[in-house]
Order: structure tokens, then C-alpha cells, then sequence
């Protein structure tokens, strides 16, 4: 694993902030951090331990990451906790989003929060077999900003990691930033010595976004955590027929009137086996070989791809398992990517 102690800002031959000399060099005058490095305690991080006793109780660990933010991330995290614990598995699920933790909201779990006991503190449950950590659960109002910098931080993830009692489960599922920042150089210190099975990394097809998710794996290779492989989300708009909404453009004015129960009365009369099928539709450019073809390249998993369905979204915003009805048309394809992972982090065992 690189040095990934060093901030970005720091000077060229800068020795590491819990070097002897950190502060004190030659290399180190001009330096912004020169101050902070010189007072900083010295030495390995007593807490590590700490951490390394509560992680002895989860069996694998997953990290969700992606280097472009709106690209459900935090969706796929949810889903796939839920399909974990609908495997019968123990699952945790930490949300380290610090700035934006929408995961309480995408487990039907706001209102809720944290409680202590004499064994640390409790996660928030779904179900007997899925608990959740997030910041959401600490703030008084789900409107209130979170104005910290990186110590804060890091801090705060640091305590979710060695004060929250987990149990003895089989899964825990890290849904992450979007980025290379504070929160991923932080996780993956603190939780690298207790191993850390790999990384999902989600994307959306353009390559507005993949620019960003090539960075996240680079990020990735440079501090030793395995990429599990990437899912493409968003690829394409995919909704039975009969939920589509047809419109009528009225060119003078630039409006439109609803003739969708026209349309659907006419299929319905004429055509009613078109009612079954599934309308699709490219949302976003992948003429440049989408998610499939950076992982050619980069020498990657590629798990698969999962369309934008309006159900898979409506269970993000009610709080609910994609799973629990056969409605959405995602369904399937997470089902098909979470095989393909549950055997990878059994390989490590």
C-alpha cells in the first residue's frame, strides 16, 4: 500500500506526518502542513486496535465506491444490502457519506435514532438480520448541513468503526462518498489491517462519468483494496409499455397534452400482447463502449449492467427491497451481479 498519509499539498520529498521528523525537516519549510505535522501525535494509532476488535466479528467487508457522484451509488448499496439479508445473512450497513447520507432515508429509516449500551453503540435495524450506522441517525433535523472539514471527519468514522457493536455478522456493506477524499484514504487505513474483501465501484455509461470512476480504480490499485468489479447503472431507461407516458407535442406553442390513455385504450383494442413488453431507451451516451470496455482495458471485473427503472426508483424513495415484488425490471440484473460477488468474498474466507 502507498503512503497515502501524505496530503496532496504537501511538499516534494515530504517525510509523512508520523515520521520522527514530520515538521522538523528541511523538506518540510514552506510547507503548509509544517505546523499541524510538528504537533501532531507520533507513532501507530493506539485505536487501530480498537477497531481491529470489533472487525474481528464480520466475516467480509465491502466497500461501494464510485468517482462521480448521482450515479446510485447509495441505491445500489441499499439493494444490495437488502438482497444480502434476504440470502439470510447477518448484514451491516455504514454509511460514511458525512456531507449527503441518504441512506437512512433508502431503508425506510428516518426519524431513527442511534442508542448505546454497555457494548458500544447499537446500529439502527431494518430487520432482525440487517443494521444500519449513518450520521442521518445524529442529526436533529434531516435538513441541517454538515459543515466539517477532513479531521472531523475522519474522526467520526473512525468512532462508527470501534465504538458500533455489529455482532457476529456475515457482511458488511461500506456505502462511501463519491471520490478519492478524507472519507476513502480513512476507511481504508482503519480497516485494511482487519482485511477488507474489495471494492463494487458503480457507474453510470458516459464517459462524463467514467473519467472519474478510471480515477477510483487507479485510487483503489494504489492502496492495496481489490476491485470486485464495476456495475453500470443507468444504462438505458427500461419500463413495461403500459407505465409508459405518452405525450402530444403541440409544435405552435411548446406544450404538450397526456394521450396515454388514448394510446393504451388503441393497444389494448388492437395489439394487447404489446402491453407485456418492455419499452427501452439509451438516457445517456455509451457510444464509447460504456463501463464493459474501460474494464477490458483497465483489466477489471465487469459485473453487469442495471437499467434506470421508475420502480427501482419509487423502493429508493419508499425506503423498500426492489426484490420484495416482481414489478421492477432492475431486479434481475442486481440479483445477477450479486452472485457474481457473494462467491468472490466467499473465496476469501
Amino acid at each position: 500500500m502507498e503512503n497515502i498519509d501524505i496530503p496532496e499539498d504537501a511538499n516534494e520529498h515530504c517525510p509523512g506526518p508520523q515520521s520522527e521528523t514530520a515538521g522538523k525537516s528541511d523538506s518540510c519549510a514552506g510547507c503548509p502542513n509544517q505546523e499541524a505535522c510538528a504537533t501532531a501525535p507520533k507513532g501507530p494509532d493506539p485505536d487501530l486496535v480498537a477497531i481491529a476488535e470489533r472487525m474481528s466479528t464480520v466475516k467480509h467487508k465491502i466497500l461501494v465506491l464510485s468517482g462521480k457522484g448521482g450515479v446510485g451509488k447509495s441505491t445500489f448499496s441499499a439493494q444490495l444490502s437488502f438482497a444480502l439479508a434476504g440470502m439470510d445473512h447477518q448484514v451491516g450497513l455504514m454509511d460514511i457519506d458525512i456531507c449527503g447520507p441518504s441512506i437512512p432515508k433508502m431503508l425506510g429509516l428516518e426519524g431513527q435514532e442511534i442508542h448505546q449500551s454497555n457494548l458500544g453503540w447499537s446500529p439502527v435495524y431494518v430487520e432482525d438480520n440487517l443494521g444500519v450506522m449513518s450520521i442521518g441517525f445524529m442529526l436533529p433535523n434531516s435538513d441541517e448541513a454538515v459543515i466539517w472539514r477532513g479531521p472531523r471527519k475522519n474522526s467520526l468514522i473512525k468512532q462508527f468503526l470501534k465504538d458500533v457493536y455489529w455482532g457476529e455478522i456475515d457482511y458488511l456493506v461500506v456505502d462511501a462518498p463519491p471520490g478519492t477524499s478524507d472519507e476513502h484514504i480513512s476507511i481504508v487505513q482503519y480497516l485494511l489491517p482487519s482485511g477488507i474483501d474489495g471494492a463494487i465501484i458503480v457507474t453510470t455509461p458516459q464517459e462524463v462519468s467514467l473519467i472519474d470512476v478510471r480515477k477510483e480504480v487507479s485510487f483503489c490499485k494504489k492502496v492495496g483494496v481489490p476491485v470486485l468489479g464495476v456495475v453500470e447503472n443507468m444504462s438505458g431507461l427500461s419500463q413495461p409499455l403500459k407505465d409508459v407516458k405518452f405525450m402530444k407535442l403541440l409544435t405552435e406553442t411548446g406544450s404538450s397534452s397526456d394521450v396515454t390513455q388514448d394510446v393504451i385504450s388503441c393497444l389494448r383494442e388492437h395489439a394487447p400482447e404489446l402491453l407485456n413488453i418492455v419499452a427501452c431507451s439509451e438516457v445517456f451516451d455509451s457510444s464509447g463502449g460504456g463501463a464493459e470496455r474501460m474494464c477490458r482495458e483497465m483489466g477489471i471485473p465487469f459485473l453487469g449492467k442495471v437499467p434506470l427503472d421508475p420502480q427501482l426508483c419509487k423502493a429508493a424513495e419508499q425506503g423498500k427491497s426492489c426484490f420484495e415484488d416482481n414489478k421492477s425490471v432492475s431486479a434481475p440484473a442486481l440479483k445477477s451481479i450479486i452472485e457474481k460477488v457473494v462467491p468472490s468474498t466467499v473465496m476469501t474466507e
